[in-house]
């Protein structure tokens, strides 16, 4: 088991995506610190998808952060990819560190940063990795435990998709939720601003997240967002960012009232998973028997036209019931994955 012990002051961290000047940090800052803000956020190394853009100031803006610190009093904190980055962050006196999406993706890159991080009791916020991968995730938090680092929270930032969304990264929210059940007490706060890529869908994405119970808000703000040199679109202005905070609804924890109330209704919840469950499992037997027929009479297991013809079925069924369409497909989906997979290792069996 991971022993965790909570990160004070993560409920609104706040910041450019990049330390591009003092002038700009220290703007941003001050507006910020005025608002309440106690963390204040900024790339100092930037990891670009391609060479040639603007790829951070370096060094040199770790003394920015250090007058961020004198002057507001908030606490700084910024992205660290190796271990270069970590000492040159620890000896500027750099509060908190962040290791990035990409960072998390490459076990050997989160075990360099581990091991330069041994003996210190700084607080480390993980990004998820970029790809759905919880397995990638909590190892990540596993080689923190593993140097000695007790303080940690996870970063939920959305995950590539292939499919068509809204949203530039999609928030799979079943993905942090499961990290919370693997890892107990492990703060999660939401990132907004890269899930959407929009800042006029930071807002409303924020809100959810503190809907769906994060413990805080991972959130980008500019002074100028169109002059940005990176990510110009999913940062908000200092004035937004005022705006959008006074509407958020941060939610209270039930009371004895609020349980009395939610028991019935649970109570049926309850049936209706356990039906739910019964009904799967009385639908993969019954596609056992079809897995067998099709391995006897040499017949291939995918029929890809009566899986496409199901799945509209269905979703248009969903729609007249008041579901959504997309996730009933991707429901059928899943189930219809683990069809296949019972159904292969039937055959395999043989």
């Amino acid at each position: 088991m991971i022993e965790i012990q909570k990160i004070e002051n993560c409920s609104l961290i706040a910041g450019p995506c990049s330390a591009e000047s003092q002038a700009q940090v220290m703007d941003c800052a001050r507006s910020l610190a005025a608002m309440g803000v106690k963390v204040f956020r900024a790339g100092v190394w930037k990891p670009r998808t391609r060479p040639g853009n603007f790829e951070g100031a370096g060094e040199p803006a770790l003394e920015w952060l250090k007058a961020v610190k004198t002057e507001t009093g908030m606490a700084v904190t910024t992205e660290a990819a190796n271990a270069r980055h970590v000492e040159a962050a620890l000896k500027a006196g750099i509060d908190m560190l962040w290791i990035g999406a990409r960072t998390t993706t490459s076990p050997f890159a989160v075990q360099e940063v581990a091991d330069a991080l041994r003996g210190t009791d700084i607080p480390v916020l993980v990004k998820n990795p970029i790809n759905a991968e919880l397995e990638l995730w909590i190892g990540a938090f596993e080689r923190l435990a593993g140097a000695g680092i007790k303080r940690m929270a996870a970063i939920h930032r959305g995950f590539s998709s292939y499919y068509e969304r809204i949203y530039r990264y999609s928030p799979e929210w079943q993905i942090p939720i499961e990290l919370r059940r693997r890892i107990p007490g492990l703060q999660v706060i939401c990132d907004p601003s890269h899930m959407t890529g929009r800042s006029d869908l930071v807002p409303h994405l924020a809100q959810m997240a503190l809907d769906m119970k994060a413990d805080g808000l991972f959130i980008e703000v500019h002074p100028d967002p169109c002059h940005a040199l990176s990510d110009q679109k999913q940062q908000l202005t200092p004035e937004q960012f005022g705006r959008m905070t006074g509407k958020l609804v941060f939610h209270r924890e039930p009371e004895p009232a609020d349980l009395k109330f939610m028991e019935p209704y649970r109570a049926l919840l309850d049936d209706i998973d356990l039906q739910l469950i019964q009904d799967l499992a009385d639908r993969f037997h019954i596609t056992g028997s079809i897995g067998e027929y099709k391995n006897t009479h040499n017949l291939a297991i995918l029929q890809p036209d009566r899986y496409k013809a199901i799945s509209d079925i269905l979703a248009e069924k969903g729609k007249e019931l008041g579901l959504d369409g997309d996730f009933i497909r991707l429901l059928f989906e899943t189930i219809h994955a683990e069809s296949i997979r019972c159904q292969i290792n039937k055959k395999n069996d043989k």
